[in-house]
């Protein structure tokens, strides 16, 4: 049988160790938000100005594409948030994240006419 002492001391250690997992999801969500929102502030910007003015229609295409498919991982992010969705759900997120920022590189190579 454990004493109280023991309880508390894993109690204790068992919050420290809850808290330094949220730490580190923090920070990773951090890191990936802002590369993706950069990315995305990026690709819309250079859909409307590069390669020159007027902008091409197709590059705003899919500039918008692009910001339809970050509205719904902006959804999914605040369901996460408010606790709505399972943590099972986080993976899903960082799926569609990587997806979003595989289409800004993507984007930004075509309108800025890299490999031609």
């Amino acid at each position: 049988m454990l004493s109280r002492k023991d309880l508390q001391r894993r109690r204790c250690l068992n919050r420290a160790v809850k808290d330094a997992q949220l730490n580190q999801d923090r920070i990773i969500n951090l890191v990936v938000g802002s590369l993706t929102s950069l990315l995305i502030l990026v690709t819309l910007i250079s859909a409307f100005v590069f390669p020159q003015l007027p902008p091409k229609p197709l590059n705003i295409f899919f500039a918008v594409c692009i910001s339809l498919s970050s509205i719904t991982a902006c959804i999914l992010i605040y369901w996460y948030r408010q606790g709505d969705l399972e943590p099972k759900f986080r993976n899903l997120i960082y799926y569609i994240l990587f997806s979003i920022i595989m289409l800004c590189i993507c984007a930004n190579l075509y309108f800025h006419d890299v490999g031609k």
